[in-house]
């Protein structure tokens, strides 16, 4: 059977805004090895999460450099030279993003991983941010994707039926428990295959 759909969920970075620390660390490490090994090892993925999920950046900061001080300074540039991580909208995702705003009767929110500290900054940088119906910030909520409290959130704070809702992230990890709550979920790996993706589904 066929399924109908109302809302549309999009996760931010790595879908709308091309956000990676890769970014500054390249302007400071000579090699690319020497940025993968940094990132890898020092200002990780889970680390990073951890502000996500509402840790102040300057308690993460200097508990980063007691573990690492001879990585005082390049631990540092991550948050002092965070917009510089920014690099500006998917373009060709936000031109998604218009067509389901402006050509259907969709609902359309946000739920993403970001500190509650460098978010407004995003906001001043995109207009688009401002298009939703409603954004969840894991940094402002004090938990973050994959933990399903946040998706359920979502669901009571904006009264969504998970069974009429697409759910759209970069990341696989973060579909199950949308896909666990009743919610159809798009691994986005590019504009292209998004679009088509949704026009599989009739919904654009």
């Amino acid at each position: 059977m066929n399924r109908s759909f109302n809302t549309v969920v999009f996760d931010l970075g790595g879908v709308l805004i091309d956000w990676k620390p890769e970014y500054v660390y390249r302007t400071i490490f000579n090699t690319e090895e020497e940025v993968q090994w940094f990132l890898q090892n020092i200002t990780t993925s889970d680390w990073n999460e951890e502000q996500d999920g509402g840790k102040p950046l300057a308690q993460a900061t200097e508990e980063l450099i007691k573990k690492f001080p001879e990585q005082e300074l390049n631990i540092r540039a991550f948050y002092d030279r965070w917009e510089e991580m920014l690099v500006g909208p998917i373009q060709e995702t936000v031109e998604v993003f218009r067509d389901l705003r402006n050509n259907t009767n969709h609902k359309i929110y946000a739920l993403t991983n970001w500190s509650g500290e460098t978010f407004p900054v995003a906001l001043k940088k995109f207009d688009f941010l401002h298009w939703f119906d409603g954004r969840l910030v894991s940094g402002e909520e004090k938990t973050r994707k994959p933990f399903i409290d946040i998706y359920q959130k979502l669901i009571n704070r904006f009264s969504i039926d998970p069974h009429t809702t697409i759910y759209i992230d970069d990341n696989k990890r973060n579909l199950y428990p949308a896909a666990e709550l009743g919610m159809h979920t798009i691994h986005f790996t590019s504009p292209g295959q998004l679009r088509n993706e949704l026009k599989s589904i009739a919904v654009l």
